[in-house]
């Protein structure tokens, strides 16, 4: 594998054990839109990709930090962007709905990691308010990182965040009365995508947050953990499905992992492929984050479904269709 990536668009400064970066200048900045554009050309080549597809492992970074529960990963230049969940007190079922929920809130922090290819943090940025801690799936649009910061349960509140990725500011865009558990921006001046919780549910915002549009998923096949725009009107998301399994007694759960693409404009399922690659944990790949970018004729796809100890794991296929 060319372990070359795209070129930083910012330059690490570490003093004192401090981390802070550089003025940005107009180059810098083109290289961020640049680096954009290039991860959205690539849902032509997925929809080639079938069940038959083979995913070759290149490599297996360990991360050097606790990525916790992570949710949602992007990579702009040479830094990736990854969203977690720090469950402090775990949600606990009612067994009836109480005060329209069918748990309690809980307790934990929501984070945005920000690392190197070699798995070291450079920042972790904090995200939420109140019961508003579980992030999810993540996108960049070429300007902004955009992530969804919800409560953990159901038909309940989110806060989406704008993360500028030069300053690692976060700023609040809008608030949604619903579980949103993955947003995608089409394109840098497009609409906002998102989904609720298990993702049964698509919602479509403008960058102000007016809805524009709402509409059941038609696919059963998997939930919607992450995602991200694939150019031509489309994103490509990723998840999982928690299936009965009598062969391990009941005690876990068989994981069904796979790919989506979806039109952004009607949210309809255009071409559905399964995933069935394991991590050193035996999560399947796509339990949560997955990004996915073109390298030359190949496809590469980045993800971290482990948790506390993760690794970033790196996975090519020459020809999506063998």
């Amino acid at each position: 594998m060319n372990k070359k990536l795209t070129t930083a668009a910012s330059l690490l400064v570490i003093c004192a054990g401090l981390t802070a970066f550089q003025p940005f200048n107009k180059n810098d900045s083109e290289a961020f839109a640049v680096s954009g554009q290039e991860k959205q050309n690539v849902s032509a080549p997925f929809e080639k990709v079938t069940r038959d597809t083979k995913w070759q492992q290149k490599e297996q970074i360990d991360l050097q930090f606790n990525n916790y529960h992570s949710q949602g990963i992007v990579k702009v230049g040479d830094l990736f962007y990854m969203s977690a969940v720090q469950i402090i007190e775990k949600p606990v079922k009612y067994g009836k709905i109480v005060d329209g929920y069918d748990r309690t809130p809980g307790k934990g922090i929501g984070h945005l990691f920000v690392f190197t290819k070699e798995g070291k943090l450079v920042k972790d940025i904090k995200l939420g308010e109140g019961n508003m801690y579980h992030p999810g799936g993540v996108d960049f649009d070429g300007k902004s990182i955009w992530v969804s910061v919800a409560e953990y349960r159901p038909q309940s509140r989110s806060i989406i965040y704008k993360v500028d990725p030069k300053t690692m500011a976060a700023k609040e865009a809008f608030r949604v009365n619903d579980h949103i558990g993955g947003i995608v921006r089409e394109g840098q001046d497009g609409k906002i995508v998102g989904n609720s919780w298990g993702s049964r549910k698509f919602y479509k915002w403008n960058e102000k947050g007016e809805e524009l549009d709402r509409k059941e998923n038609s696919s059963h096949f998997i939930d919607y953990q992450d995602g991200h725009y694939a150019g031509n009107g489309k994103m490509i998301v990723s998840g999982i499905s928690e299936l009965h399994n009598p062969a391990n007694g009941n005690a876990k759960p068989y994981e069904l992992g796979g790919m989506a693409l979806v039109d952004m404009k009607t949210l309809t399922t255009l071409h559905e492929a399964p995933i069935t690659e394991l991590s050193p944990q035996g999560h399947v790949i796509t339990r949560n984050p997955v990004f996915m970018e073109n390298a030359g004729q190949q496809l590469r796809l980045y993800a971290v479904p482990d948790d506390d100890n993760g690794s970033l794991l790196v996975y090519e296929t020459n020809n999506p269709e063998n």
